[in-house]
């Protein structure tokens, strides 16, 4: 895992570890798969499942949930579908929100999200929905790329995650930036 570490994050990656003790990670996605009803696993770059993302079809939300491989629920993603503002909550097991992310509503350039965190701390999402290209920022740097840059299989994006993060935290991020850029179309 150093060389991915290295390779996204660079040798002067240092946050202050918001989750101690969680390693770097990679993992792939199908692109477009995230449609209400859908059900797919996000897998390592070995095709490890490692998670499962699971629509519900014919509710009032746009919801979905992450699983880990044993069909544990990790987290719930719901937007409203009539909402004024484009966001979504991300929700633990116990139905606490964890995370917000909203779509800033100006951005002629680009794509950009704010995430605020139940724990305090504030993340940036910006990048370009027509590449699926996007690069998750924290006050101390990096935490998440999202890219389509080192893969070769079609129709699939990668995560790549800094040391220290959540992934099922970050990858429930991903399906949200996936979700409010998906609604633009």
């Amino acid at each position: 895992m150093a060389t991915v570490e290295a390779a996204v994050f660079g040798d002067e990656y240092d946050d202050a570890q918001v989750y101690p003790g969680v390693a770097p990670g990679r993992y792939l996605v199908r692109e477009k798969m995230f449609a209400i009803g859908d059900d797919f696993w996000v897998t390592t770059e070995s095709g490890d499942k490692v998670y499962l993302v699971d629509g519900k079809a014919l509710t009032l939300h746009d919801r979905l949930e992450l699983k880990d491989a044993g069909g544990t629920v990790l987290a719930t993603v719901k937007k409203k579908i009539v909402t004024i503002h484009h966001t979504m909550k991300i929700e633990d097991a116990t139905g606490e929100t964890v995370a917000t992310v909203r779509k800033k509503m100006f951005t002629p350039l680009h794509e950009a999200f704010d995430v605020d965190l139940a724990i305090g701390v504030e993340l940036t999402v910006r990048g370009d929905m027509f590449n699926h290209e996007y690069g998750i920022t924290g006050p101390n740097g990096p935490v998440a790329q999202i890219t389509r840059k080192w893969l070769r299989v079609r129709d699939t994006y990668g995560i790549d995650i800094a040391p220290g993060w959540d992934h099922a935290l970050i990858i429930a991020i991903a399906v949200c930036v996936d979700r409010l850029s998906a609604d633009e179309d």
